[in-house]
Order: structure tokens, then sequence, then C-alpha cells
């Protein structure tokens, strides 16, 4: 399975359940303090791709809730500089495995791109990856059926 590096907040629950399903995956984590981390506009910009700017922040950030800051009426450059000022602003976690970073936990997005236990949403009609336990046919499936 993968090894991937997680920044979330400790203490979070919702980060919780999510580093548990990723374990339960198969994952091996590296996990990290979003607020500890010394971010750089350089660094962290790969995080959010082509998502739009309201999306890098965390919706349920008390200024974000209370609209005192409104996301979607800011820029990129201005985005960036408040999200490095106030780390518990950007949406978390904070995911990477390899040279692929994203930002935030989409269940589809991650089954497709490292897999995700069974249970768990995948992408499409069929299963991300055919080695994970969903992908699996029922065992009625499996039974090898000889004519007579």
């Amino acid at each position: 399975m993968a090894h991937v590096t997680f920044w979330g907040k400790p203490g979070c629950a919702g980060n919780a359940k999510q580093m548990a399903l990723l374990r339960a995956s198969g994952h091996q984590l590296e996990v990290r303090d979003l607020g500890a981390e010394p971010w750089s506009a350089q660094r962290l910009r790969p995080f959010f791709g082509d998502t739009p700017v309201k999306l890098w922040f965390n919706t349920s950030a008390p200024k974000v809730k209370r609209g005192e800051l409104r996301p979607e009426t800011l820029t990129e450059a201005d985005a960036m500089a408040l999200l490095l000022a106030e780390p518990l602003l950007i949406r978390r976690p904070l995911l990477q495995c390899g040279e692929t970073t994203t930002a935030g936990f989409d269940s589809d997005q991650i089954a497709a791109w490292i897999g995700l236990a069974s249970g768990q949403p995948s992408v499409g009609e069929g299963c991300p990856r055919p080695d994970m336990p969903s992908c699996q046919p029922p065992l009625e499936a499996k039974q090898e059926y000889t004519s007579e």
C-alpha cells in the first residue's frame, strides 16, 4: 500500500476518522501537525491544484463560519497570505503520496488515487483498484461450476 504524509489538526475528530480509514486501507501514515509546519506559498500552493480559491479554506474555521472571512471574494495572492498567517484556515487534511498532493478528504478522489477499504465510496462503476477488498467478487461468484 501507499506511504501517505497527513497534515491535520491534533485532536480533530474528523482527522482522526480519516487517519483510521487510511490505516484500515493498509496505508502507512506519517502524521504531521498542520499548524506547526513551516509553510511557504511555494510549498503550500501545489496542494490546491486547480481548485477554486474558496475551496482552499476550512469551512468550519470560526472566521469563515461567522462570515468574517469570505473566501469566494479573495484573490489567490490574498488567500495564500491569509492561509500562511493562519494555517488553521487551510482546508484539511493536506495529503501527499509520492509527488501527488491534495487538500481535503474527498473519499471518491482518494479511493481512485490510492484506494480505500471496503464499504467506502469508490469512483465510477468499478472499483478503483482490483486489490482492494471491496473489489473482490462475492464468495458465491468465486465458486467453480463443473458441468456433469
